[in-house]
């Protein structure tokens, strides 16, 4: 995750609302506009019932409150405004208490087609729909629960499983690719990038190799993990994850495949 930001945290009142302006609502109401139509083409049946369930506005940034009342029938998760960046122990904390972390700002005009840190269209738009399936939330919940018993020195080791799969997974269905990841989902050229462009690599979902695979945040992922049956996801979730975190260390890291990429 990126070490420092240029956005502030917005703070909740009493009730635990957020006073967003007429222009960051704004900023949602065309992002959210933009990303339907290429959520619709492009992203896996999971995520897009979720999106229904959820029925989030179009106009304006719904609030967490609203999300966790969708939510906790369905799961039983809560979703919490937190400062824009946060440490990879509170975040597994907080998936380990099934409550999922959501950056309290909006991206500026300035960083519309890109934002190197998450925010909260990114979280709610891109996370919370996948949030609303019992594999997916057992998965998030998983990967908390065993950020909690590594040492913080094997946090970047775990979180190579999520970020693969939760923030920028690839499913097949009906024979195409479909993007499951938040990180997808909620980028407006990286979604359409990851699904028809040739330049990246679409590698078999394989916990091991995901553990070993190096990334960055700041460009197009040139690798993509595929999970030909979602049911192999859920699987990996019952695996030993510290003894496979344990086996990826003694293989060691491949060697990073960056590219120089459009970023969005």
């Amino acid at each position: 995750m990126p070490k420092n930001t240029n956005y502030t945290a917005k703070i909740p009142d009493d009730q635990g609302l957020i006073d967003y302006s007429a222009e960051e609502h704004a900023v949602w109401r065309d992002l959210y506009a933009q990303q339907i139509p290429s959520t619709q083409k492009y992203a896996a049946d999971a995520y897009l019932k979720g999106l229904d369930l959820l029925d989030m506005s179009a106009n304006r940034i719904p609030q967490c409150l609203e999300l966790t009342e969708h939510l906790m029938p369905l799961t039983g998760w809560s979703v919490a405004p937190v400062p824009a960046l946060i440490g990879f122990g509170r975040f597994f904390n907080m998936l380990a208490e099934k409550t999922f972390p959501a950056a309290s700002f909006i991206r500026s005009r300035a960083d519309y087609d890109y934002i190197e840190e998450p925010d909260i269209f990114h979280e709610i738009f891109g996370h919370t729909p996948l949030l609303t399936d019992p594999g997916f939330a057992h998965f998030s919940n998983t990967i908390g629960n065993i950020g909690q018993q590594v040492e913080p020195a094997d946090y970047s080791w775990l979180i190579r499983l999520y970020w693969f799969t939760i923030e920028f997974g690839l499913t097949v269905e009906n024979g195409h690719y479909k993007a499951l990841g938040s990180g997808l989902t909620s980028s407006p050229t990286e979604l359409i990038y990851s699904i028809d462009s040739p330049v990246p690599e679409r590698r078999e979902f394989n916990v091991i190799d995901i553990l070993r695979t190096p990334y960055r945040i700041d460009i197009h992922q040139p690798i993509y993990f595929v999970l030909e049956n979602i049911d192999d996801l859920f699987q990996a979730a019952d695996r030993d994850l510290l003894a496979d975190i344990r086996q990826a260390q003694s293989l060691g890291l491949f060697e990073p495949s960056y590219e120089c990429q459009l970023t969005g």
